[in-house]
């Protein structure tokens, strides 16, 4: 028996433990931050404009995240419907411009006008223009092919004539989604709040476009939240994870993810359950008077694309993705 090499495997294990320790206070602690950072890599903002009829231009934002090098990602259904709608919409108004640009501008011209407005359906309100910006992925973009899910909420987004990437790395998706259980700490990302304002009307042309001048870029916004439900058909199976937040406007086709950036889901909708807690006409005394006040209180929960329903469609167009423990 040494007493010194006692001593020295002593100290060794107190000094193991407590790096240990230290690993496991730092993993606890760090939350999302690095995951964030890692996310943020490839999750990209679909930027879009809108015009009405009535002369609003709108902002918008919506999300999608790239799951291979070889530039596809995937997005919501509901996002990628919204290609080719535009595609329509902007057609219709050119036919629109075109049939007005041939009035003579005599006193028939406003009564032509109305006609021409019934013909089209157009309102004050209606949506006539829409364009989108598919923001720092590529140097260019010639064609988007999309393949649209029958039954979920889920598209694949495959960009082609690109010369240049401009996304570092791609999703990892869980292999085993057992893992997923109520209770289950994750985080979801995406663009929810469009600060960009680099586009404009121009009246020259009467079309909307893009600019190079003010702010090109919206803030990335994370929501945390933990596991609640499983939900699903009997045709579809177990098909979305449901969690304690909401998904937010515009983070629809962003990844839902774990501390370590390992991919669950990705935001598809937000669901709005009646608490029953309901208040009518119930009276207050605010400010020294009374009023009466009414309250109808939701939760609104988060609903996600599942991570095996992702795999199973990229499985199906033969789409290449990395998956792990």
């Amino acid at each position: 028996f040494c007493p010194i090499n006692f001593i020295k495997s002593i100290f060794y294990e107190i000094l193991w433990c407590i790096f240990t320790h230290y690993i496991r206070y730092k993993k606890s602690t760090s939350m999302f931050e690095s995951a964030i950072e890692k996310i943020s890599q490839f999750t990209r903002p679909l930027h879009s404009i809108s015009r009405t009829y009535g002369g609003l231009v709108l902002p918008g934002t919506s999300t999608f995240f790239f799951v291979n090098g070889n530039g596809v990602a995937i997005t919501c259904k509901h996002v990628a419907d919204m290609i080719p709608a535009a595609e329509n919409l902007n057609a219709t108004y050119l036919k629109f411009k075109s049939e007005r640009d041939k009035f003579s501008k005599d006193g028939k011209y406003k009564r032509n006008l109305m006609g021409l407005e019934v013909k089209y359906k157009y309102s004050i309100e209606r949506m006539i223009q829409l364009k989108h910006h598919f923001l720092n992925c590529f140097d260019k973009i010639e064609q988007i092919v999309c393949h649209v899910h029958p039954t979920l909420d889920l598209a694949i987004l495959e960009f082609k004539g690109f010369t240049k990437i401009l996304y570092v790395s791609h999703a990892t998706f869980l292999k085993d989604s057992s893992k997923i259980k109520q209770g289950k700490y994750l985080c979801r990302i995406g663009f929810p709040f469009p600060e960009f304002n680099n586009f404009k009307h121009n009246p020259e042309n009467d079309d909307i476009e893009w600019t190079t001048t003010g702010n090109p870029n919206s803030p990335t916004f994370p929501i945390d939240g933990i596991v609640t439900r499983f939900v699903g058909t009997p045709a579809d199976g177990i098909s979305g994870i449901e969690m304690s937040t909401p998904g937010l406007r515009g983070q629809s086709g962003g990844p839902l993810f774990d501390r370590e950036g390992i991919i669950y889901g990705m935001q598809s909708a937000t669901n709005h359950l009646h608490l029953g807690f309901d208040l009518k006409d119930k009276e207050l005394v605010t400010d020294g008077k009374k009023t009466k006040v009414s309250n109808y209180p939701f939760l609104h929960v988060g609903i996600s694309v599942h991570v095996d329903k992702i795999k199973d469609f990229l499985n199906i167009h033969k789409i290449d993705f990395s998956v792990t423990d």
